[in-house]
């Protein structure tokens, strides 16, 4: 027979080793998505490590269902225009753009890159200064708007 006090002890430890196991898990990536790992990846284009989840973005697709991390949704912009040819499946409907919500200061909520919308004068990792929010704001941009602004600045 257990006695009390040794159960205790074992609930006790039970729940702080499940809670310690849950720190830092993120369960709501989008179905299809890939767990971004903060400050550990890598963004696809820049080689810059991925930090600031409110301007993170991922892509993908395929026949292999590839998958690529960015820093700044300009890296994405600029990829999806430098790799159209080697990826072709890049301009399918399928193919799935995910980006942060920037108001989630924990990287928690993710948008569909192509219904977002986009404010303009944020600082972001790249200097592209776009960050995305899920509703239509005074002064917001669509995904196609932002992408012509952020091609213009030609970095």
């Amino acid at each position: 027979m257990i006695r009390r006090r040794t159960f205790l002890r074992f609930a006790a430890g039970g729940a702080f080793a499940a809670a310690l196991g849950a720190c830092g898990k993120q369960d709501s990536w989008p179905e299809g998505m890939v767990e971004i790992k903060w400050d550990r990846d890598t963004c696809v284009r820049c080689n810059m490590v991925i930090s600031d989840p409110r301007f993170a973005a991922q892509l993908r697709g395929g026949d292999k269902n590839t998958a690529f991390k960015f820093d700044d949704i300009g890296c994405l912009v600029f990829w999806l225009r430098d790799k159209a040819a080697q990826h072709a499946w890049m301009a399918e409907p399928a193919t799935r753009m995910w980006v942060a919500d920037s108001t989630d200061m924990r990287g928690a909520t993710w948008l569909d890159a192509r219904r977002a919308h986009f404010l303009g004068g944020r600082l972001s990792p790249m200097g592209y200064n776009f960050a995305a929010v899920r509703d239509a704001v005074s002064g917001g941009l669509t995904f196609e708007a932002m992408r012509e602004q952020v091609l213009a600045k030609g970095k």
